[in-house]
């Protein structure tokens, strides 16, 4: 059983106070977006599991099906939020669908846990979503980092499941046009590590007023490691990322999945 519980400040970084617990049918991945100029999974975590010899991570980088990671979610009986493909995209075009309608297969059979999967492949995600069991216990994200990606929200919304979320980490420009339209939650965050770039605490502000206009949850991770980032309110210590105050506010709202109902609940 290799379910990977991430505790906040352990590891690389401030990782995940949103979802602590991964599973990893696939690794690997190549980069197609802005936010992914400094990725984590291909830059630092693979490198170093590759450092540590880990037969999982053999091929680096390339994109790498783990079939025999599949029933991992089956022998957790206790529900658990888990994050799908932290160390790829599910939806990548070198993961055949016959591959990703088997992690439906499971998530499908594993109501007890909440799966979310996080694309930068909208277009993909749109194109197979009929062919593929949408049960409540899977929310569909996509990540918007910059105005040159707002079309993805457009795919999402084509996307039948219960809860479609939006991921803007790193956020690297304003976001006031994005349409919110049927999304429940945006997750917002500056980038980590040496060489992190700005997030101007405008570009925040924008997204949090547009989530109170349109009754959409906000979840502020962290301000990230640049020190331009919200220079009046971050907090300097190099293990909070710069902290998560936000005019002296914290914005932790959060859906919490509930098992016994199939639904999506708000919990502040």
């Amino acid at each position: 059983m290799t379910l990977s519980i991430r505790k906040k400040k352990e590891g690389f970084g401030h990782h995940e106070d949103w979802i602590a617990t991964t599973w990893s049918p696939v690794t690997g991945c190549t980069k197609c977006s802005a936010a992914c100029v400094h990725c984590y999974a291909l830059d630092r975590i693979i490198p170093w599991q590759l450092r540590l010899k880990k037969q999982k991570y053999r091929n680096g980088g390339r994109v790498t099906l783990h079939p025999g990671t599949l029933d991992e979610p089956r022998h957790k009986r206790k529900g658990k939020d888990i994050f799908v493909c932290s160390m790829s995209d599910l939806f990548h075009e070198k993961v055949p669908t016959s591959f990703i309608k088997k992690v439906f297969k499971v998530m499908n059979e594993c109501p007890q846990h909440n799966f979310r999967l996080i694309t930068k492949r909208s277009e993909r995600m749109a194109e197979i979503a009929t062919d593929l069991i949408w049960t409540p216990n899977i929310w569909a994200g996509v990540t918007i980092e910059h105005p040159d990606y707002l079309h993805r929200a457009d795919e999402l919304r084509k996307v039948p499941a219960s809860v479609l979320f939006i991921y803007c980490e790193p956020l690297l420009g304003s976001l006031k046009r994005l349409n919110l339209k049927g999304i429940s939650t945006i997750v917002v965050g500056g980038e980590s590590g040496p060489e992190a770039r700005e997030m101007k605490k405008k570009w925040v502000l924008e997204l949090r007023d547009k989530c109170r206009e349109k009754g959409t949850a906000l979840f502020f991770k962290q301000w990230g490691d640049s020190p331009l980032s919200g220079p009046e309110d971050r907090n300097n210590q190099k293990q909070d990322k710069g902290g998560c105050l936000l005019d002296g506010e914290e914005y932790k709202e959060r859906l919490v999945f509930n098992s016994a109902t199939g639904r999506a609940e708000f919990k502040a």
